[in-house]
């Protein structure tokens, strides 16, 4: 291929947040999302209120992002969309966009994986930001998500460790929904822990064979416990939030990490990153800086921005597609499920 500068549109719309980016190269020259506060009330995202905002957003976020980056839209080389995982309301409106504007402008489409993008956000350019190199493991945690996956190059990633039922971040918002926190919890949790003693109680942690996650039961843990507190004091959880936040957050990432260590050290592997929304969790982060010490690991931690939903992320892994011409076409469909490995090989 020429050495000419590579212009990429992302597009995202995989759950409840319409985001657009434009990419040259390596770098985001804008990247901007359109979140949607109407599920607040509903105490988690409405599928069908969803899709309707996408609608509504999408083409104003898409013309705000190619303002934003300052080009013109003849200037872009291809189109990248969030093909799957995610809700199919949501993931057609970004597919349908994504058709419409590649047929208008005559570039290539390029179907994206969600997931694949939350670890390629690793790869966009940052001043100073180091980047993985292969092979690294990254620890994938976000509200649909939790899962350990070997990266061995751009496209070619394996997942050797999943969650069986929940992700930690229903876990999260689980536990935040107990408390009587409104959604989105997870941050709130965040927000209490740091004034709470982690160690003040005990949940219930599974014991699941390989690199493999549960967390069913520590939600059922967590329900459990403070129905008997608050059956014997109504005003507990208000009286010992901070130390429940704190209790339940370094649980669940007591749970992550003792998986995430058996997998470092069965494969002596001393790169690792995180990615996905709950990765924004500074819990998370600072677990991650304090084991990688321990254990002498090089960690990788992703911009707050390129932690949640975003198409920076689908952007940069579209353009590394883009170099394997791995284009998709107009039969193209959405997938709410998705496999991340071998992609294009």
């Amino acid at each position: 291929m020429s050495q000419k500068d590579i212009i990429i549109l992302g597009i995202e719309s995989s759950c409840d947040d319409t985001s657009a980016a434009v990419l040259k190269n390596s770098a985001i020259l804008s990247n901007l999302i359109a979140r949607q506060e109407i599920h607040e009330s509903y105490g988690g995202v409405v599928p069908e209120l969803a899709s309707r905002a996408h609608q509504q957003n999408i083409i104003p976020v898409v013309d705000e992002a190619i303002k934003k980056a300052g080009i013109t839209k003849e200037e872009i080389d291809a189109i990248a969309f969030t093909r799957g995982p995610g809700l199919m309301g949501s993931l057609v409106v970004g597919t349908s966009f994504a058709k419409a504007f590649s047929l208008a402008m005559n570039i290539p489409m390029i179907d994206v994986n969600h997931m694949i993008g939350h670890v390629l956000a690793h790869f966009i350019d940052d001043e100073g930001k180091d980047k993985p190199e292969f092979p690294f493991i990254c620890l994938t945690v976000s509200g649909g998500h939790t899962q350990i996956v070997l990266v061995e190059d751009y496209l070619k990633m394996k997942v050797i460790g999943t969650t069986i039922d929940d992700a930690a971040g229903e876990a999260f918002d689980k536990a935040a929904k107990l408390l009587g926190f409104p959604y989105p919890g997870g941050p709130l949790i965040d927000k209490h822990a740091k004034l709470g003693d982690p160690k003040r109680f005990q949940f219930s942690k599974p014991q699941i064979q390989g690199y493999d996650y549960s967390f069913s039961g520590l939600k059922t843990s967590i329900l459990y416990f403070l129905q008997k507190q608050t059956k014997e004091n109504p005003a507990f959880i208000e009286e010992n939030k901070d130390d429940l936040c704190a209790s339940i957050q370094s649980t669940i990432i007591d749970i992550l990490f003792k998986k995430l260590l058996k997998a470092t050290r069965d494969l002596n592997i001393k790169q690792v990153a995180i990615a996905g929304g709950v990765s924004a969790n500074s819990g998370l982060r600072t677990a991650l800086q304090e084991t990688g010490k321990k254990e002498g690991w090089k960690v990788f931690i992703p911009k707050f921005e390129y932690c949640t939903d975003n198409a920076a992320m689908i952007a940069i892994t579209g353009k590394y597609m883009f170099e394997k011409e791995l284009f998709a076409d107009q039969s193209c469909a959405p997938t709410a499920r998705y496999s991340m490995e071998n992609i294009g090989n």
